[in-house]
């Protein structure tokens, strides 16, 4: 009797220790590649010992939790026809290894009441983010200066996508409050969101940022009012985005540029970023074309692109490991059916939040901005929007 009561007792300290070393994970996101790492090692080793066969295996039955595991299981077997080195396809697998935690996220969490605190502890800290920024921003005099104009941390990438999450967040929770008529919380939520957009429209912003913005957008207006919702968020949408334009000179500047490199680029076939990445999604296409069913193996990518550069000048002869396109990233190495799993897979995450409520609309708006951004970037790949995807869709889900 005593040895039950103390593995239970075990039990119930690893999963508390689990509990909070999540929220941990969640506060370091935005912030610590290495804390984040070493957390989420440390958060494996306490909720193992805690999860039950049984509810392992309802999570890999449903679609949210088995297509991620079924992708990762894909890209092993592609290892197996790769024309690459192992250490190649060995680099090439490690990409998917976070696809796991997803089954497990999720069934911690279904029998956790305290997912709310690991989605307040990463708002917390994004919020501390967003003020550094502005920091940074409006005292140039400061002797540390982070890793560019407006950045603390990390890189304007991740840093606007983040913002744009938590803007979003907010707004949904501040539509909530409408009803029971919170005027004073409406208010302050919709306050906070605002700095989050401005900083994003003055500060520093990703171009893919500007393309899920819309989306996010008329999405929150079909929440809230179905086809008319959707009607005025798209009126409203236009107008702020005219405004934020002409008045933010850094925004302006941001979308003239990336015009003006797309015309050099077809005029003199000019190198930039915006013609590196044109560049790399044609070759991509090319690549999937070659390989359309099940691709050309796990770890393969680099390859191809080394190959593709043979001979070549301008922006046609730069190398790249990266296709900027999670779609391609999967299709070229596990081909037509891989893409197949991995639309799955997305389709399956946005049904699990469907419904409504504060969490559905978190993992909702972690779900599109995933879809969207990784249209022109390898998300899902890449560590820190790769883990703040699993870690979104997982604890919001098993909150579901």
């Amino acid at each position: 009797m005593a040895a039950i009561r103390t593995g239970a007792l075990d039990i119930k300290t690893f999963a508390q220790a689990a509990e909070w070393l999540a929220v941990a994970v969640a506060v370091s996101l935005p912030w610590s590649t290495t804390a984040t790492g070493i957390l989420i090692a440390l958060w494996l080793l306490a909720v193992l010992p805690t999860l039950d066969a049984g509810g392992l295996r309802r999570e890999l039955s449903t679609g949210a939790g088995g297509l991620p595991v079924l992708l990762w299981a894909l890209a092993v077997v592609g290892m197996l026809w790769a024309d690459v080195t192992w250490r190649d396809r060995v680099a090439g697998l490690s990409g998917f290894h976070r696809l796991l935690v997803v089954p497990l996220l999720l069934a911690q969490f279904r029998r956790s009441s305290h997912g709310m605190r690991v989605l307040q502890g990463f708002f917390i800290s994004s919020l501390g983010v967003m003020l550094t920024s502005w920091l940074l921003a409006l005292i140039p005099g400061l002797p540390w200066r982070g890793t560019d104009f407006g950045v603390p941390v990390k890189d304007y990438i991740f840093q606007s996508e983040d913002f744009l999450i938590c803007a979003f967040a907010l707004l949904g929770l501040a539509f909530d409050k409408v009803r029971p008529r919170r005027w004073r919380s409406i208010a302050g939520l919709i306050a906070v969101a605002a700095l989050f957009f401005a900083n994003i429209a003055f500060v520093a912003t990703a171009r893919s940022t500007l393309l899920v913005a819309p989306v996010l957008l008329l999405l929150l207006g079909w929440r809230l009012s179905g086809w008319k919702g959707l009607l005025v968020a798209g009126l409203l949408g236009c107008i702020v985005a005219t405004t934020v334009s002409i008045e933010s000179p850094y925004l302006h500047a941001r979308l003239t540029n990336s015009i003006n490199e797309l015309q050099a680029y077809r005029a003199t076939d000019a190198l930039n970023s915006t013609a590196l990445h044109l560049e790399f999604l044609k070759k991509s296409l090319l690549f999937v074309e070659s390989a359309p069913l099940i691709g050309h193996g796990t770890g393969s990518i680099p390859e191809e692109f080394r190959n593709a550069a043979v001979g070549q000048t301008g922006a046609a002869a730069v190398l790249s490991v990266n296709p900027h396109s999670q779609i391609f990233a999967i299709g070229i190495q596990l081909g037509l059916f891989g893409i197949a799993v991995l639309l799955a897979m997305w389709a399956a995450h946005l049904m699990l939040f469907r419904d409504g409520g504060f969490a559905a609309w978190i993992g909702m708006v972690v779900v599109v901005q995933n879809v969207v951004a990784s249209l022109f970037n390898t998300h899902l790949f890449d560590f820190t929007q790769g883990w703040l995807y699993v870690f979104g869709v997982g604890v919001a889900g098993g909150m579901m």
